[in-house]
């Protein structure tokens, strides 16, 4: 009836229109017995082959291949376009169930072979062993196998089988008790190290990273990882043109581990930090005395560093603007092909427009006929392709000749013809849109979406709950600021320190000018009851997620804390509370459940 990705463990994202388009999965259960309501919980993946089928078919196209089966997966089940999912070759496994009113079974395994009955894909590699040595048996089978079998795999998942069990065992307040995942040791492989290069982040850290000899390691191809900072470069010992050892920590995150000396020849030669900003051009410089990280202080027109707080404001814990990806932001920060800047500041951001928007142009890469090359067009490269045509009802192949070329087009707006002209695409106008409702975010939302240094969402919620305008905390002073629980000196300086800059000020005015919410409005805001009080929150709620439980504290002005102490004034239990439980039971700090909680919020002190 429903598909919804996991999201943040509470809330998700409802894809039954994608998942619909996926063909082991089944739209009804077959057999018998189905229980009164089912909740099936499954990983949706591209097995190895069909990722390799296609990332040629997207070559043979003239687009980019996917880096991995994990990406192209999930960016795939995310479609708006459900016609597009059904052309991606996915898949699914069943791992466990949620809620399973009805289910008369009493262990995983047994659960694993009803739900194959009924249809479902459960994966043919679970086993059931019935001692540590046939444990360790089977971990060390497929670790032997790991790159053999349908999907890539970075470790085996073993659970207690009896369900019984897993309830007395329960969970911690992040994993349960009942289940453990064995971790393969990441597999390392050599390559090539071409160069090392720098990037820019958004607040004008230069990030130095490996360019690599392309080099497939855990299922992907890799060609970049970081080097942290010349410290690290240094400490690692490698040399441009050293043949490299690459590894990923976590089977995640490509990391460079060291070079292999014996295979020196004498041409490599050391990395030097540049001195000056690839991007802008500055001098780099510590922040201050003794900083290792180089930085470039020319934070007002570093295309780099603008680029990278779009994407930053853009993100769910600040304006949440979907439609201004890793891509838009680059488009719209950078000079395009005929050197257009859509912005040269976030401070216009919200006063974008469709007129400023149709010139944008980007370099799409096609792949063309041979003799058919634009005059606009700079050729990458030629490649023969094979072409079926049914003639007749007959199939004929041959090869065609085709140029891979990079053309200018426009980005926000699709590409004119003879029939139709040129007009705003639907992710421009959702763009706009999404701009549009961004201006109604909260304060706290607007602090985060400023990049102001150390100022995440923690601080920034207890800044919004304190002050309550932008105005405010402009205007309090550095004791004020330090004295907010949660913020303390350090974020106070930084406050105070952004909004010396002119140029930083000329982003906050201009949003305001432009309507974006500066300030929270306080007659609905409840009373501050919670002065002075110390909260930790475990476990599942049901009418709260993490976030808005520790919101519904901040605002009434108590502190949310992670940890629990001897100064913790309540622990809120929720389901599956773990540790922290024990520890408040253990130093008597008072345990509420949500109705408590609930209590406790509206200003009547629980009865314990």
């Amino acid at each position: 009836m429903r598909a919804a990705t996991r999201g943040d463990g509470t809330t998700g994202e409802d894809v039954t229109h994608n998942v619909l388009t996926i063909k082991s999965i089944p739209t009804r259960l077959a057999g018998e017995g189905h229980p009164e309501e089912l909740e099936i919980r499954g990983e949706i993946f591209i097995s190895s082959a069909d990722f390799e089928q296609l990332n040629r078919q997207m070559v043979a196209q003239g687009k980019n291949p996917f880096a991995n089966p994990r990406n192209a997966a999930a960016g795939s089940l995310r479609q708006k376009d459900s016609a597009l999912t059904a052309q991606r070759p996915l898949s699914m496994f069943v791992h466990g169930v949620g809620s399973r009113q009805g289910l008369e079974i009493t262990s995983q395994f047994e659960t694993y072979q009803q739900l194959e009955a009924w249809g479902l894909p459960v994966s043919p590699y679970s086993r059931l062993v019935a001692s540590r040595q046939e444990l360790l048996d089977f971990i060390e089978s497929y670790g032997q196998q790991r790159h053999s079998l349908v999907h890539e795999i970075d470790g085996i998942v073993i659970k207690v089988n009896d369900f019984s069990t897993q309830e007395q065992l329960g969970y911690t307040s992040r994993v349960p008790r009942w289940a453990v995942a064995y971790k393969y040791p990441p597999e390392e492989v050599h390559t090539r190290l071409l160069d090392i290069q720098v990037d820019v982040g958004r607040t004008g850290r230069v990030t130095p990273f490996a360019v690599m000899e392309p080099v497939q390691v855990a299922g992907s191809t890799v060609e970049r990882a970081t080097l942290h900072n010349q410290d690290v470069v240094k400490a690692k010992g490698v040399l441009i043109g050293d043949t490299v050892v690459i590894r990923k920590a976590g089977d995640v995150i490509p990391e460079v581990v060291g070079p292999v000396v014996a295979l020196r020849d004498g041409s490599e030669r050391p990395f030097v930090m540049p001195a000056a900003c690839p991007s802008c051009g500055t001098a780099l410089a510590p922040a201050k005395e003794g900083d290792v990280d180089l930085r470039c202080p020319n934070g007002a027109s570093c295309p780099a560093q603008l680029v990278q707080r779009l994407s930053y404001l853009a993100g769910r814990g600040a304006f949440d603007i979907e439609a201004l990806g890793d891509k838009s932001a680059q488009i719209l920060a950078s000079p395009d092909a005929k050197g257009y800047t859509a912005l040269t500041s976030e401070a216009d951001l919200f006063d974008l427009t469709l007129e400023q928007l149709e010139p944008v142009q980007t370099l799409a890469t096609r792949l063309v006929d041979a003799q058919k090359i634009p005059e606009d067009a700079r050729v990458l490269g030629y490649q023969e392709v094979e072409v079926t045509r049914t003639v007749k009802g007959q199939k004929q192949t041959r090869l065609v000749e085709k140029a891979q070329v990079q053309v200018p087009e426009p980005y926000f707006y699709t590409k004119p013809t003879p029939k139709k002209p040129s007009q705003p695409t639907k992710d421009t106008l959702k763009l706009l849109d999404q701009l549009e409702k961004a201006k109604e975010q909260p304060l706290w939302r607007v602090l985060v979406a400023l990049s102001i240094r150390h100022v995440g969402p923690t601080a920034a919620r207890a800044l919004a709950t304190e002050f309550g305008s932008m105005q405010a905390i402009r205007d309090a002073s550095l004791e004020d600021l330090a004295s907010v629980d949660g913020v303390g000196e350090t974020i106070a300086a930084s406050l105070q320190d952004w909004f010396s800059l002119e140029w930083h000020r000329q982003i906050v005015d201009s949003w305001a000018a432009a309507g974006v919410r500066m300030e929270d409005d306080r007659s609905e805001a409840p009373e501050r009851t919670l002065e002075g009080l110390t909260i930790v929150v475990t476990g599942s709620l049901e009418g709260f997620t993490r976030d808005s439980a520790k919101e519904a504290i901040l605002i009434r002005g108590g502190k949310a804390s992670g940890s629990v102490s001897k100064k913790t004034s309540y622990l809120v239990a929720g389901v599956a509370a773990g540790s922290k439980l024990d520890k408040a039971q253990a130093l008597g700090v008072p345990v509420l459940d949500e109705a408590g909680f609930l209590a406790l919020l509206a200003g009547d002190l629980p009865s314990l």
